[in-house]
């Protein structure tokens, strides 16, 4: 169990620091319970389905911070972030329950105390869910491991900030769903996800399946299709720019474990094996 600071958090709660404001109560619930079924909402397992419900505007990058996210890594300004007592602390506490469950497994966690506005002590454990980078606890994290946190992060992102269960799949050992049921249960794809919010000049990405917009919108899973507007203008989620259909921006889709295994780089601007991306379906 690795007890939370808040320095690095600090760090980390700006990314997604507007919004991400998810069902606490159910994100709770299932967190640290070691998973046995499928459909768990709130990915108990490494390779379970998982919940989405970050707030766009919770995408603030400028306190990301790659250092080791543990406690003497932390700085004063992370740790003073996810101990605030109102709305601002409740967000960077809520990103920081996002950031541990895409990095850490159900077996890792962080546990730190704050104080609320009544004076009442609350201490506080978020578990890992997903297990994308596990090592995060010791050391910081190399730019592999930020693509595949940040593209965890935009692929849990929800226009409404309500949570709607989403089969998320890569070539990352954790998230490969190769032979898993979840292929034949969750078969609608809504698009992929890729970027890097710890780099200089921070980007998300993500792409949809033409097909599916429609689907994606009556579950309320709008950031690959697009927000649409009183007026019927297309939304973005954030810094999550739209980049059009999968089709054209990712290399072809791999059939056996159903996802992208790259998408368009955005420095060289054309598909390559260095571009980390989770691609989602829905059922």
């Amino acid at each position: 169990m690795y007890r939370i600071s808040t320095a690095d958090f600090a760090a980390l709660a700006l990314v997604f620091l507007v919004s991400c404001v998810t069902d606490q109560e159910e994100e709770e619930g299932s967190v640290g319970i070691a998973p046995s079924a499928l459909e768990y909402l709130n990915a108990l397992n490494p390779n379970a389905l998982n919940p989405n419900a970050l707030n766009p505007n919770a995408l603030n990058p400028n306190a990301l911070s790659p250092n080791a996210l543990n406690p003497n890594a932390l700085s004063p300004a992370a740790l003073s972030a996810i101990r605030a007592p109102g709305a601002e602390g409740d967000l960077s506490r809520q990103l920081l329950s996002y950031v541990v469950g895409c990095a850490f497994t159900p077996a890792q966690s962080f546990s730190f105390s704050w104080t609320d506005d009544s004076g009442t002590v609350r201490n506080d454990v978020y578990w890992g869910l997903i297990g994308l980078v596990p090592s995060w606890s010791d050391k910081p994290l190399g730019q592999t491991d930020q693509q595949w946190i940040s593209a965890c992060l935009a692929s849990r992102t929800n226009w409404y900030g309500t949570s709607v269960t989403i089969s998320s799949r890569a070539t990352h050992p954790a998230i490969d769903k190769t032979g898993a049921p979840e292929l034949s249960t969750y078969t609608r794809q809504e698009g992929a996800f890729w970027g890097n919010v710890f780099a200089p000049s921070p980007y998300l990405n993500v792409c949809y399946n033409a097909a599916n917009r429609d689907h994606a919108r009556s579950l309320a899973r709008e950031c690959a299709a697009g927000h649409l507007d009183d007026s019927g203008a297309v939304q973005e989620c954030g810094m999550i720019r739209i980049v059009g259909s999968c089709d054209s921006y990712c290399l072809p889709l791999n059939q056996r474990g159903m996802y992208y295994p790259s998408c368009v780089n955005n420095v060289t601007g054309s598909p390559d094996a260095t571009t980390r991306v989770i691609t989602v379906f829905l059922p």
